[in-house]
């Protein structure tokens, strides 16, 4: 989404702001000490800029674990539900079994104990005497060896349900501290709120001159300097297509962008799906060498990646980079890169 925090954000670009505002002032007419007035108003402007945009870059970070979460939950509480009801059945099927068994057992006992010299006068051999006593005691043992099987695997269904109810109240506990994260940046995001619009008014407020200085601040390069198989491509042609839209707190098209939508937005257009935030950019790609990087690769900016841009080619990224200024391509190097990945 936004920059970084906070002054370092503007160091590596000074020296073009200034020439650019040195050389809008002197064409303007104004007083050199103007170009320093500029200057300042810019700086603090950044300054506050990065401040709210980071501040949501936090919170979009924290929606997309917040999220996650839940999705962790669903899935847990459904694998209670299914574990236990397999645990049900199991427990029907060993008190059905146990009954056979028992009735078996007690067959087996009266036919041996009781009924013998009956069962020897109706055979015709005492051999057909031993071999049903055998048999009915083969029948008592498959019977006993079902029923072991059948404890042992109903004890592994209980602890599956067991390990069931300990990743949901683990995964409530995850979304719950979650929560309460979102809660607390909520509560800053309405501070913030204020601060984005105390941005807004003043860039809306600044000078033409001023209002230019700020939108130079990256050296953009003009779209009718690009090459044209830039726009030929399905990723990068998507995000320039975008040129000119405006920058929108926490927007991802398709009327206005920050720097990570901008992202989102072109690879959705070719049936890819990326993750949010600047930071989960770059950490979910296929790292590239700056050396090796093709159009289309994601370049991250400002110490902790709170920056992205896409590469086109021939040295240049386009990004959404902040309020007043609109979709552009600019310098790969006007901004301290941190690291480049492809998706």
């Amino acid at each position: 989404m936004g920059k970084h925090s906070f002054t370092p954000r503007r160091r590596g670009v000074r020296a073009s702001l200034s020439f650019a505002t040195a050389a809008t002032v002197a064409a303007s007419g104004f007083a050199p000490a103007h170009a320093d007035d500029v200057d300042a108003l810019i700086e603090e402007l950044a300054s506050a800029s990065d401040e709210a945009t980071a501040k949501m870059e936090q919170i979009k970070d924290l929606e997309v674990q917040i999220d996650e979460a839940q999705r962790t939950l669903d899935r847990s509480v459904a694998d209670v539900a299914a574990a236990q009801a397999r645990t049900n059945e199991a427990r029907l099927a060993r008190e059905a079994q146990q009954s056979g068994v028992n009735s078996v057992a007690a067959s087996t006992y009266r036919t041996l104990q009781v009924d013998n010299v009956v069962n020897a006068l109706g055979s015709d051999t005492p051999q057909e005497v031993i071999d049903k006593s055998t048999y009915l005691g083969s029948v008592a043992r498959s019977r006993q060896n079902q029923l072991e099987g059948l404890r042992a695997a109903t004890q592994d269904v209980i602890d599956s349900a067991r390990a069931a109810d300990v990743a949901k109240a683990e995964a409530q506990y995850t979304r719950g501290k979650l929560q309460a994260q979102r809660d607390r940046l909520e509560s800053e995001r309405q501070d913030i709120e204020k601060r984005i619009q105390d941005v807004e008014a003043r860039v809306d407020a600044l000078s033409p001159e001023a209002r230019q200085a700020w939108a130079n601040q990256g050296n953009p390069v003009s779209p009718d300097l690009l090459a044209p198989a830039a726009f030929a491509s399905g990723i990068t042609g998507a995000a320039l297509a975008q040129l000119g839209k405006p920058y929108g707190w926490g927007a991802s098209g398709p009327d206005a962008f920050d720097c990570s939508g901008l992202m989102v937005w072109a690879y959705a257009q070719n049936g890819k799906s990326i993750p949010r935030t600047s930071q989960a950019q770059l950490a979910g790609g296929t790292p590239v060498p700056l050396s090796q990087l093709q159009p289309g690769d994601i370049v991250g900016y400002y110490p902790g990646v709170t920056h992205v841009g896409m590469y086109i080619g021939n040295g240049q990224v386009v990004h959404a980079s902040d309020y007043g200024i609109p979709v552009q391509v600019v310098p790969l190097n006007s901004m301290p890169i941190q690291g480049a990945v492809r998706y």
